[in-house]
């Protein structure tokens, strides 16, 4: 009896309108899920292996996608790749990892495969202005490293290390479920070909145990609050003698009395009093760089941005500079002496006397607004 062919959106567990983004990140996870090396001997498993690389074959491509939600697999056939190998899944889908396919997560194809080691994280704070101009700090974080006691052997003594009699030493078992023939790791000595009798006290098998180390982390001019940055193979020890992970440092920005940031944008707000407004001046701003004599023009409004270019933060892959943006607002002083009310309230009796055209029209229209109807309309 012919199985009918699953719907490809029920298969990678999408909607219909999900984006390539949501597509392929299901697909990652499903992949994970029914890698044969994780579901040693399960048929049911590299069905749904295969069933996943198809569907996701059609929905990632934007043509093929589009005749599928037409026609449904009427419209696609013979579009998709026809499987009879798992290796062939590797291969079609291997940059969807990295570049290295499935190697990267599960260790290659072909021969003896050799995990990579785990990625590690840590975490970093600086201030707005070691953001702006890069800096140098020391991480301290944890990882593991082969043990001393044992030279990362597992075993009290190494040459007590027995072969693997469920994969021959190979650390390599071969799975045949129907036309596939699919080479996986050997469940029993995780892929080293060996088993531990007597293990090491200190790693208790393990081969690693955890230490704290420190390293250098050269930060960039320019980045911003949240970004990661990557140390290439400071992550783990692989168990297996292949590439060690990596390790993800997050950075953290703390906020600046002076300054708010829009990506590579500074903002900064100044205070001027109502004569500079209103004659002009010349005034000292902040900036990155120190102090920096900005032109305020006769007639300033509060509320009126200045933009000095170049003044902001660099981009961190080098693509230039951002600008500062200064705002004016005015200061209104909450005490004044015996002068300055004097001066301010000859000013409010000047402004009084000569009203301007616009602010005359205004007091015109606030007159006849308050003006009561003398004859209304009967009935009212």
């Amino acid at each position: 009896m012919m199985q009918t062919k699953r719907c490809y959106y029920e298969v990678l567990q999408v909607s219909r309108t999900a984006s390539v983004a949501e597509i392929t990140a299901s697909y990652r996870k499903l992949a994970i899920k029914y890698h044969p090396d994780k579901n040693p001997g399960n048929e049911e498993a590299v069905l749904r292996f295969k069933e996943a690389a198809e569907a996701f074959e059609i929905l990632s491509d934007e043509q093929k996608r589009a005749r599928y939600d037409r026609h449904g697999h009427a419209g696609v056939e013979g579009q998709s790749h026809q499987f009879h190998d798992i290796n062939e899944i590797f291969s079609a889908f291997g940059e969807l990892f990295g570049g290295g396919g499935f190697g990267d997560l599960f260790g290659g194809r072909g021969g003896r495969r050799v995990r990579k080691g785990g990625d590690i994280g840590t975490e970093v704070t600086i201030d707005l202005l070691e953001a702006a101009k890069g800096c140098k700090k020391t991480l301290r974080f944890e990882r593991h490293q082969k043990c001393e006691t044992c030279a990362g052997s597992g075993a009290k003594d190494a040459s007590k290390k027995q072969q693997c009699q469920y994969c021959g030493g190979r650390g390599q078992v071969v799975q045949a479920t129907g036309i596939f023939r699919v080479q996986t790791t050997c469940p029993v000595c995780t892929g080293s070909g060996s088993v531990i009798k007597d293990p090491c006290n200190k790693c208790r098998g393990n081969g690693y145990v955890p230490r704290t180390v420190e390293l250098d982390l050269d930060i960039p001019p320019g980045i911003d609050d949240g970004m990661r940055m990557r140390l290439s193979g400071e992550g783990e020890p692989s168990p297996e003698g292949g590439p060690p992970g990596d390790c993800y440092c997050l950075v953290h920005v703390t906020e600046h009395p002076l300054f708010q940031r829009d990506g590579q944008t500074l903002i900064c707000q100044v205070p001027i009093t109502y004569s500079q407004a209103a004659l002009g001046s010349t005034i000292q701003v902040p900036t990155l760089d120190g102090p920096h004599e900005l032109e305020i023009p006769a007639g300033t409004q509060p509320g009126d941005v200045f933009k000095l270019r170049g003044k902001g933060l660099r981009d961190p892959r080098g693509r230039g500079a951002g600008d500062q943006l200064v705002q004016v607002i005015l200061e209104v002083p909450k005490k004044l002496n015996a002068k300055t009310r004097q001066l301010l309230e000859q000013l409010a009796a000047e402004d009084h006397v000569n009203v301007s055209p616009k602010r005359k029209t205004f007091f015109q229209q606030l007159t006849e607004f308050f003006v009561p109807i003398e004859n209304p309309p009967a009935g009212e």
